[in-house]
Protein backbone atom coordinates (compact mmCIF):
# COMPACT_ATOMS: atom_id res chain seq x y z
CA UNK A 1 0.00 0.00 0.00
CA UNK A 2 2.83 2.38 0.82
CA UNK A 3 4.31 1.69 -2.63
CA UNK A 4 1.09 2.77 -4.31
CA UNK A 5 0.89 5.92 -2.24
CA UNK A 6 4.50 6.74 -3.06
CA UNK A 7 3.90 6.10 -6.76
CA UNK A 8 0.84 8.35 -6.70
CA UNK A 9 2.96 11.15 -5.32
CA UNK A 10 5.51 10.52 -8.05
CA UNK A 11 2.85 10.74 -10.74
CA UNK A 12 1.69 14.08 -9.40
CA UNK A 13 4.89 15.70 -10.74
CA UNK A 14 3.47 14.68 -13.40
CA UNK A 15 5.09 12.74 -16.26
CA UNK A 16 3.74 9.26 -15.85
CA UNK A 17 1.88 6.57 -17.65
CA UNK A 18 -1.44 8.16 -16.76
CA UNK A 19 -0.72 11.26 -18.85
CA UNK A 20 0.29 9.01 -21.72
CA UNK A 21 -2.96 7.08 -21.29
CA UNK A 22 -4.98 10.29 -21.60
CA UNK A 23 -3.16 11.37 -24.74
CA UNK A 24 -3.49 7.94 -26.36
CA UNK A 25 -7.20 7.78 -25.52
CA UNK A 26 -7.91 11.13 -27.20
CA UNK A 27 -5.69 10.21 -30.16
CA UNK A 28 -7.36 6.82 -30.61
CA UNK A 29 -10.84 8.30 -30.77
CA UNK A 30 -9.58 10.97 -33.16
CA UNK A 31 -8.08 8.25 -35.39
CA UNK A 32 -11.39 6.36 -35.42
CA UNK A 33 -13.16 9.57 -36.43
CA UNK A 34 -10.65 10.22 -39.22
CA UNK A 35 -10.86 6.72 -40.70
CA UNK A 36 -14.67 6.57 -40.44
CA UNK A 37 -15.05 10.04 -41.93
CA UNK A 38 -13.04 8.94 -44.99
CA UNK A 39 -14.75 5.56 -45.38
CA UNK A 40 -18.22 6.95 -44.71
CA UNK A 41 -17.86 10.13 -46.78
CA UNK A 42 -18.89 12.37 -43.89
CA UNK A 43 -18.66 16.12 -44.42
CA UNK A 44 -16.44 17.26 -41.55
CA UNK A 45 -14.93 20.70 -41.02
CA UNK A 46 -11.38 19.38 -40.98
CA UNK A 47 -9.70 22.76 -40.51
CA UNK A 48 -11.80 23.55 -37.42
CA UNK A 49 -11.00 20.22 -35.78
CA UNK A 50 -7.34 20.48 -36.78
CA UNK A 51 -7.23 23.81 -34.95
CA UNK A 52 -8.65 22.17 -31.82
CA UNK A 53 -6.09 19.37 -32.12
CA UNK A 54 -3.29 21.90 -32.48
CA UNK A 55 -4.52 23.73 -29.38
CA UNK A 56 -4.44 20.48 -27.41
CA UNK A 57 -0.92 19.67 -28.61
CA UNK A 58 0.26 23.14 -27.59
CA UNK A 59 -1.25 22.70 -24.13
CA UNK A 60 0.33 19.26 -23.78
CA UNK A 61 3.66 20.71 -24.87
CA UNK A 62 3.41 23.46 -22.29
CA UNK A 63 2.43 20.87 -19.70
CA UNK A 64 5.53 18.85 -20.55
CA UNK A 65 7.72 21.92 -20.11
CA UNK A 66 6.26 22.60 -16.65
CA UNK A 67 6.50 18.91 -15.75
CA UNK A 68 10.17 18.53 -16.64
CA UNK A 69 12.23 21.61 -17.48
CA UNK A 70 10.55 24.08 -15.12
CA UNK A 71 8.83 21.80 -12.63
CA UNK A 72 5.51 23.26 -11.52
CA UNK A 73 3.30 20.18 -11.10
CA UNK A 74 0.07 22.08 -10.44
CA UNK A 75 0.35 24.15 -13.60
CA UNK A 76 1.48 21.12 -15.58
CA UNK A 77 -1.55 19.14 -14.43
CA UNK A 78 -3.93 21.94 -15.40
CA UNK A 79 -2.34 22.24 -18.85
CA UNK A 80 -2.37 18.49 -19.48
CA UNK A 81 -5.96 18.24 -18.23
CA UNK A 82 -7.27 21.14 -20.30
CA UNK A 83 -5.56 19.86 -23.42
CA UNK A 84 -7.09 16.44 -22.90
CA UNK A 85 -10.60 17.76 -22.35
CA UNK A 86 -10.44 19.85 -25.54
CA UNK A 87 -9.14 16.94 -27.64
CA UNK A 88 -11.42 14.31 -26.12
CA UNK A 89 -14.57 16.44 -26.28
CA UNK A 90 -14.01 17.26 -29.95
CA UNK A 91 -13.23 13.67 -30.91
CA UNK A 92 -16.02 12.09 -28.84
CA UNK A 93 -18.67 14.51 -30.11
CA UNK A 94 -17.75 13.74 -33.72
CA UNK A 95 -17.88 10.00 -32.99
CA UNK A 96 -21.26 10.38 -31.29
CA UNK A 97 -22.62 12.28 -34.29
CA UNK A 98 -21.38 9.70 -36.81
CA UNK A 99 -22.95 6.93 -34.72
CA UNK A 100 -26.33 8.34 -35.77
CA UNK A 101 -25.89 6.36 -38.97
CA UNK A 102 -25.65 3.00 -37.19
CA UNK A 103 -27.67 3.61 -34.03
CA UNK A 104 -30.29 1.12 -32.91
CA UNK A 105 -34.05 1.68 -32.53
CA UNK A 106 -35.18 4.75 -30.61
CA UNK A 107 -36.55 3.95 -27.12
CA UNK A 108 -38.08 7.26 -25.98
CA UNK A 109 -41.58 5.77 -25.77
CA UNK A 110 -40.27 3.01 -23.50
CA UNK A 111 -38.54 5.54 -21.26
CA UNK A 112 -41.66 7.72 -21.13
CA UNK A 113 -43.65 4.69 -19.97
CA UNK A 114 -40.98 3.96 -17.36
CA UNK A 115 -41.40 7.48 -15.99
CA UNK A 116 -45.15 6.98 -15.75
CA UNK A 117 -44.69 3.61 -14.03
CA UNK A 118 -42.51 5.34 -11.40
CA UNK A 119 -45.14 8.04 -10.88
CA UNK A 120 -43.45 10.87 -12.81
CA UNK A 121 -45.72 12.93 -15.05
CA UNK A 122 -43.34 15.03 -17.16
CA UNK A 123 -45.99 17.11 -19.01
CA UNK A 124 -47.77 17.94 -15.75
CA UNK A 125 -44.50 19.00 -14.16
CA UNK A 126 -43.72 21.31 -17.07
CA UNK A 127 -47.21 22.85 -16.99
CA UNK A 128 -46.83 23.55 -13.27
CA UNK A 129 -43.38 25.08 -13.71
CA UNK A 130 -44.67 27.43 -16.37
CA UNK A 131 -46.37 29.28 -13.50
CA UNK A 132 -43.05 29.72 -11.65
CA UNK A 133 -40.73 31.77 -13.87
CA UNK A 134 -38.28 32.47 -11.03
CA UNK A 135 -37.78 28.77 -10.39
CA UNK A 136 -37.26 28.22 -14.11
CA UNK A 137 -34.68 31.01 -14.16
CA UNK A 138 -32.69 29.44 -11.31
CA UNK A 139 -32.78 26.05 -13.00
CA UNK A 140 -31.77 27.58 -16.32
CA UNK A 141 -28.79 29.37 -14.78
CA UNK A 142 -27.61 26.25 -12.95
CA UNK A 143 -27.98 24.06 -16.05
CA UNK A 144 -26.20 26.61 -18.22
CA UNK A 145 -23.04 26.80 -16.10
CA UNK A 146 -22.41 23.05 -15.99
CA UNK A 147 -19.81 22.98 -18.77
CA UNK A 148 -17.92 26.03 -17.46
CA UNK A 149 -17.82 24.20 -14.14
CA UNK A 150 -15.74 21.44 -15.75
CA UNK A 151 -13.05 23.92 -16.76
CA UNK A 152 -13.26 25.62 -13.36
CA UNK A 153 -12.92 22.28 -11.57
CA UNK A 154 -9.63 21.63 -13.41
CA UNK A 155 -8.32 25.01 -12.21
CA UNK A 156 -9.59 24.52 -8.64
CA UNK A 157 -8.19 21.01 -8.26
CA UNK A 158 -4.86 22.08 -9.73
CA UNK A 159 -4.61 25.26 -7.67
CA UNK A 160 -5.43 23.40 -4.44
CA UNK A 161 -2.82 20.77 -5.24
CA UNK A 162 -5.35 17.96 -5.73
CA UNK A 163 -3.38 16.72 -8.72
CA UNK A 164 -4.33 13.06 -8.40
CA UNK A 165 -8.00 14.04 -8.11
CA UNK A 166 -7.64 16.28 -11.19
CA UNK A 167 -6.36 13.41 -13.32
CA UNK A 168 -8.94 10.96 -12.01
CA UNK A 169 -11.67 13.55 -12.61
CA UNK A 170 -10.88 14.18 -16.27
CA UNK A 171 -10.56 10.46 -17.02
CA UNK A 172 -13.86 9.81 -15.21
CA UNK A 173 -15.47 12.47 -17.43
CA UNK A 174 -14.14 10.66 -20.49
CA UNK A 175 -15.18 7.22 -19.27
CA UNK A 176 -18.65 8.49 -18.36
CA UNK A 177 -19.00 10.00 -21.83
CA UNK A 178 -17.91 6.79 -23.56
CA UNK A 179 -20.31 4.68 -21.50
CA UNK A 180 -23.19 7.03 -22.31
CA UNK A 181 -22.25 7.06 -26.00
CA UNK A 182 -22.08 3.25 -26.10
CA UNK A 183 -25.49 2.80 -24.45
CA UNK A 184 -27.02 5.53 -26.59
CA UNK A 185 -25.70 4.02 -29.84
CA UNK A 186 -27.49 0.76 -29.02
CA UNK A 187 -30.69 2.37 -27.75
CA UNK A 188 -30.87 6.01 -28.89
CA UNK A 189 -33.15 8.36 -26.99
CA UNK A 190 -33.56 12.12 -27.16
CA UNK A 191 -35.60 12.85 -24.05
CA UNK A 192 -39.16 13.59 -23.01
CA UNK A 193 -39.19 16.76 -25.11
CA UNK A 194 -39.08 14.53 -28.21
CA UNK A 195 -42.22 12.67 -27.09
CA UNK A 196 -44.68 15.27 -25.80
CA UNK A 197 -46.24 18.26 -27.54
CA UNK A 198 -46.95 21.66 -25.95
CA UNK A 199 -49.00 24.44 -27.46
CA UNK A 200 -47.12 27.61 -28.45
CA UNK A 201 -48.38 29.64 -25.49
CA UNK A 202 -47.12 27.11 -22.93
CA UNK A 203 -43.83 26.61 -24.77
CA UNK A 204 -43.26 30.38 -24.76
CA UNK A 205 -43.83 30.55 -21.01
CA UNK A 206 -41.42 27.69 -20.36
CA UNK A 207 -38.65 29.15 -22.53
CA UNK A 208 -36.36 26.13 -22.06
CA UNK A 209 -33.25 25.73 -24.27
CA UNK A 210 -34.00 22.10 -25.18
CA UNK A 211 -37.57 22.14 -26.43
CA UNK A 212 -39.86 20.22 -28.77
CA UNK A 213 -38.28 21.80 -31.87
CA UNK A 214 -34.87 20.63 -30.66
CA UNK A 215 -36.28 17.14 -30.23
CA UNK A 216 -37.70 17.13 -33.76
CA UNK A 217 -34.32 18.19 -35.13
CA UNK A 218 -32.62 15.27 -33.36
CA UNK A 219 -35.18 12.79 -34.66
CA UNK A 220 -34.63 14.13 -38.19
CA UNK A 221 -30.87 13.64 -37.79
CA UNK A 222 -31.45 10.03 -36.68
CA UNK A 223 -33.62 9.41 -39.74
CA UNK A 224 -31.63 11.31 -42.37
CA UNK A 225 -28.07 11.45 -41.02
CA UNK A 226 -26.05 14.21 -39.39
CA UNK A 227 -25.22 16.34 -42.42
CA UNK A 228 -22.11 18.55 -42.21
CA UNK A 229 -20.24 18.08 -38.92
CA UNK A 230 -18.62 21.18 -37.44
CA UNK A 231 -17.83 22.22 -33.86
CA UNK A 232 -20.61 24.81 -34.10
CA UNK A 233 -23.23 22.39 -35.44
CA UNK A 234 -22.67 19.61 -32.88
CA UNK A 235 -25.80 18.94 -30.84
CA UNK A 236 -26.22 17.16 -27.54
CA UNK A 237 -27.61 13.84 -28.76
CA UNK A 238 -27.52 11.60 -25.69
CA UNK A 239 -30.79 11.27 -23.84
CA UNK A 240 -30.30 8.02 -21.93
CA UNK A 241 -28.35 7.99 -19.67
CA UNK A 242 -28.13 11.72 -19.01
CA UNK A 243 -24.53 12.83 -19.46
CA UNK A 244 -25.39 16.17 -17.84
CA UNK A 245 -26.39 14.30 -14.68
CA UNK A 246 -23.18 12.23 -14.85
CA UNK A 247 -21.09 15.41 -15.04
CA UNK A 248 -22.96 16.99 -12.13
CA UNK A 249 -22.37 13.92 -9.95
CA UNK A 250 -18.68 13.77 -10.91
CA UNK A 251 -18.25 17.42 -9.94
CA UNK A 252 -19.84 16.75 -6.55
CA UNK A 253 -17.59 13.74 -5.97
CA UNK A 254 -14.25 15.18 -7.01
CA UNK A 255 -14.74 18.59 -5.40
CA UNK A 256 -15.93 17.16 -2.08
CA UNK A 257 -12.48 17.47 -0.44
CA UNK A 258 -11.79 21.04 -1.57
CA UNK A 259 -12.47 23.44 1.26
CA UNK A 260 -14.72 26.43 0.49
CA UNK A 261 -15.79 24.76 -2.76
CA UNK A 262 -17.46 21.51 -1.69
CA UNK A 263 -20.72 23.02 -0.44
CA UNK A 264 -21.32 25.47 -3.31
CA UNK A 265 -20.49 22.63 -5.73
CA UNK A 266 -22.94 20.32 -3.95
CA UNK A 267 -25.81 22.83 -3.95
CA UNK A 268 -25.19 23.95 -7.53
CA UNK A 269 -24.91 20.46 -8.98
CA UNK A 270 -27.86 19.03 -7.07
CA UNK A 271 -29.76 21.88 -8.70
CA UNK A 272 -28.32 20.83 -12.08
CA UNK A 273 -29.55 17.27 -11.50
CA UNK A 274 -33.08 18.49 -10.75
CA UNK A 275 -32.89 20.87 -13.73
CA UNK A 276 -31.90 18.12 -16.17
CA UNK A 277 -35.43 16.81 -16.95
CA UNK A 278 -36.67 20.40 -17.24
CA UNK A 279 -33.99 22.45 -18.97
CA UNK A 280 -32.52 19.43 -20.78
CA UNK A 281 -35.89 17.91 -21.67
CA UNK A 282 -34.87 14.51 -20.27
CA UNK A 283 -36.98 11.67 -18.95
CA UNK A 284 -36.54 11.23 -15.21
CA UNK A 285 -35.27 7.71 -15.80
CA UNK A 286 -32.38 9.26 -17.76
CA UNK A 287 -31.20 10.89 -14.54
CA UNK A 288 -31.53 7.70 -12.50
CA UNK A 289 -29.55 5.80 -15.13
CA UNK A 290 -26.71 8.29 -14.68
CA UNK A 291 -26.03 6.99 -11.15
CA UNK A 292 -24.52 3.59 -12.08
CA UNK A 293 -22.67 5.21 -14.99
CA UNK A 294 -21.08 7.69 -12.57
CA UNK A 295 -20.14 5.00 -10.06
CA UNK A 296 -18.54 2.88 -12.80
CA UNK A 297 -16.66 5.87 -14.24
CA UNK A 298 -15.22 6.76 -10.82
CA UNK A 299 -14.20 3.15 -10.13
CA UNK A 300 -12.55 2.64 -13.54
CA UNK A 301 -10.74 5.97 -13.31
CA UNK A 302 -9.43 5.14 -9.83
CA UNK A 303 -8.24 1.73 -11.05
CA UNK A 304 -6.51 3.21 -14.11
CA UNK A 305 -4.77 5.82 -11.97
CA UNK A 306 -3.57 3.26 -9.44
CA UNK A 307 -2.30 0.98 -12.19
CA UNK A 308 -0.45 3.84 -13.90
CA UNK A 309 1.02 4.87 -10.56
CA UNK A 310 2.30 1.34 -9.97
CA UNK A 311 3.91 1.26 -13.41
CA UNK A 312 5.61 4.60 -12.82
CA UNK A 313 6.85 3.55 -9.39
CA UNK A 314 8.25 0.29 -10.77
CA UNK A 315 9.98 2.17 -13.59
CA UNK A 316 11.44 4.75 -11.19
CA UNK A 317 12.62 2.05 -8.77
CA UNK A 318 14.32 0.14 -11.59
CA UNK A 319 16.05 3.30 -12.79
CA UNK A 320 17.24 4.10 -9.25
CA UNK A 321 18.61 0.58 -8.84
CA UNK A 322 20.52 0.91 -12.11
CA UNK A 323 22.00 4.22 -11.01
CA UNK A 324 23.15 2.79 -7.68
CA UNK A 325 24.65 -0.30 -9.32
CA UNK A 326 26.41 1.63 -12.08
CA UNK A 327 29.51 2.75 -10.04
CA UNK A 328 30.14 -0.82 -8.92
CA UNK A 329 30.20 -1.96 -12.53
Amino acid sequence: MSDVLHSSRHLSRPAGSFVLLLILLAAAIGAIDWVWAIKGNFAIAGHAYAALAAMSVLLWGAGYVYATWRPEPRLAAMLFGTGFLIAFTAAASVLNTMLLTVAGPRIDSVLAQADIAMGFDWPAMMRDLANHPRVLLVLQLAYGVLLPQIALAVVVLGTWGRIASLYRFILAVAIGALICIFIWSLFPAFGAMSVYHFDHALAARLHVPVDEAYGRALIKMLQEGPGPITPDSIKGLIGFPSFHAVLAMLLIWYLRDVRWVRWPALVLNVTVIFATPIEGGHHWVDVFAAVPVTVLAIALSRHAFARAAQLDFARTSARSTENIAAPAA
